[in-house]
């Protein structure tokens, strides 16, 4: 699988005035609606340039305004979380760890989605060697009993996703964007390895209640919103024995979308 040569978003990044973590995390969207899009590297470009004309500023963390993030996916035996998913559960949970690589913060975050399609986190900070396997740390496991539905007994690392971030705030600090490139894959369990090459996944979490000229732009740019899970993705293209039907119209419609077949290695 050659590697893709991607585009280097720094001198458009450097256009948009920079936000802290500090002043990102002081920003509460109590009213919140999700919605996620899917695009390619070019048209990212063009969508930077219109938000940094629309005086969209971007986080700025450690230096960098595009972020190395690693996250591990756990999972049972039987890949209940990821079933789940595939059979429309309404609600369901999905368990990680992640490191924000440029800091070395690393938290085991639990992710639960309500049958009202509202989604909520719950994480603790662990330490960065617990990143590939946290279940001998008696305190990550207590959190995870109480905060989920699973033990540590019953799941194992099932599989690891590499992307770099960049985080977009309005200048009325009634949405935040986040923007996933550069996603790999590599599953524990059968070996496989697989990229996105140059998909570009974005969130756009929102006040319920505002407007956004976020959307605005995707739609100028023709970009659709799409449902996509980064973990069942990456899943059903790197294990070929998991129950994925359901998901494979969603590996087509990336392909589509940047001109390009996906290889699974």
């Amino acid at each position: 699988m050659s590697e893709t040569t991607h585009i280097v978003f720094d001198p458009v990044l450097e256009s948009l005035a920079p936000i802290t973590l500090a002043e990102m995390d002081a920003i509460k969207l109590m009213n919140r609606t999700d919605s996620k899009y899917l695009t390619c590297e070019a048209t990212l470009q063009a969508v930077l340039s219109d938000a940094a004309a629309a005086g969209y500023r971007v986080l700025v963390s450690e230096g960098l305004r595009n972020s190395p993030y690693n996250s591990v996916y756990f999972d049972t035996a039987g890949l209940r979380m990821f079933q789940d998913h595939h059979n429309r559960r309404l609600t369901r949970q999905k368990v990680r760890t992640r490191v924000y690589e440029n800091s070395g913060v690393t938290f085991l975050e639990i992710k639960r989605k309500n049958n009202h399609g509202r989604t909520k986190k719950k994480r603790m900070e662990i330490p960065l060697a617990e990143l590939m396997d946290f279940r001998a740390d008696t305190a990550a496991t207590a959190f995870l009993a109480a905060k989920s539905w699973f033990t540590a007994d019953e799941l194992s690392p099932v599989l690891d996703t590499a992307f770099h971030r960049i985080t977009l705030v309005n200048p009325d600090k009634t949405e935040r964007i986040t923007i996933d490139t550069c996603l790999h894959f590599r599953n524990f369990r059968t070996g496989h390895s697989a990229s996105l090459q140059d998909a570009v996944i974005i969130e756009l979490k929102q006040d319920g209640h505002a407007g956004s000229r976020m959307k605005g732009i995707l739609l100028d740019h023709r970009v659709k919103p799409v449902r996509v899970s980064k973990y069942c993705i990456a899943l059903t293209l790197t294990d070929p024995s998991a129950r994925s039907g359901r998901f494979k119209a969603k590996v087509h419609t990336i392909e589509k979308t940047i001109g390009n077949k996906l290889i699974t290695i």
